[in-house]
């Protein structure tokens, strides 16, 4: 059985921190890891370290049994298409189905929390690619990964330029994690396997409502931004006339939506469990990017 640790998105932001948590703190030789990218040039310094870099094209699906040949483990990192159109379904399944035709012994993913009942839009394309992972009857490793905090550079610095937060997320709370704690246990999980098929949900310490991380940003990054409850037909209308492209209002809305349900506020330990170490507090990520946020 080979020990070769297949990592795709091996270009992106988590892809990329998982191969450096393989090298450093799991201490995976190079020559065990397989980098797989779209674009293979952007990996010139992986192939300098020793680690191999392949191209992988989801879209290219004769291609990938090649492209996986050789992996014992298969890390399918998901993918960014949120066209409406089943795109990334349609690439998870592939990616799936090459990985178990070129001898794969596991494979592991990266999912979201509680895909069966999740209010995120995307959460069915999560779903059923657990569902098709499971039903090639190989051991799985399956990484529920809850809301990075870096997901709040999308929202909160317009809201603190503004003073106001417009969310429909209610009283709603959601357990932050950083992208690089996420990273670090999954790098952990995918150098020693276990022997069983395993499923992860990787949170952050504390859950907080949207109020709570307001009153975190004006404590630590000297801002006051007040937090303004809506629908979400009411949010949506607002991203509307704020010349969001409409495609994506529906998916930002949902996320809004998952809040409120409670499906991003499971707290868990598995990040500390894998990694050896404490997630990092969401305010303790406020302190360190307090640049990014405009501080």
């Amino acid at each position: 059985m080979t020990d070769t640790i297949f990592v795709t998105g091996a270009s992106g932001h988590l892809g990329s921190a998982i191969i450096d948590h393989l090298l450093g703190s799991q201490g995976v030789a190079a020559s065990r890891i397989i980098a797989g990218t779209r674009n293979p040039e952007k990996l010139a310094k992986r192939v300098a370290s020793g680690v191999t870099v392949r191209k992988v094209d989801f879209d290219d699906v004769a291609s990938l049994e090649k492209a996986f040949a050789g992996a014992g483990t298969v890390l399918i990192v998901s993918t960014d298409a949120l066209d409406g159109a089943g795109t990334r379904l349609r690439q998870h399944k592939a990616a799936i189905a090459a990985a178990a035709k070129a001898g794969a012994k596991r494979i592991a993913y990266t999912s979201l929390p509680v895909p069966d009942v999740s209010k995120v839009s995307f959460a069915p394309d999560h779903l059923q690619s657990e569902e098709a992972i499971k039903a090639t009857g190989l051991p799985y490793t399956i990484f529920r990964n809850n809301w990075y905090a870096e997901n709040l550079f999308m929202a909160l610095p317009q809201a603190l330029a503004s003073g106001n937060w417009y969310t429909s997320a209610g009283g709603g709370r959601t357990a932050y994690v950083a992208r690089d704690d996420i990273a670090a246990a999954i790098a952990a999980a995918v150098a020693t396997p276990p022997a069983a098929s395993v499923t992860y949900t990787l949170t952050g310490s504390e859950a907080l409502t949207n109020e709570e991380v307001a009153a975190l940003a004006e404590k630590i990054l000297g801002k006051s931004v007040a937090v303004v409850q809506l629908t979400d037909e009411q949010l949506a209308g607002g991203m509307k006339a704020a010349a969001v492209p409409e495609a994506y209002i529906p998916t930002f809305v949902s996320f809004d939506a998952a809040t409120r349900a409670g499906n991003l506020a499971l707290v868990t330990s598995d990040v500390e469990t894998l990694s050896g170490r404490k997630p990092q507090k969401l305010s303790a990520f406020l302190e360190a990017n307090k640049g990014a946020f405009g501080a």
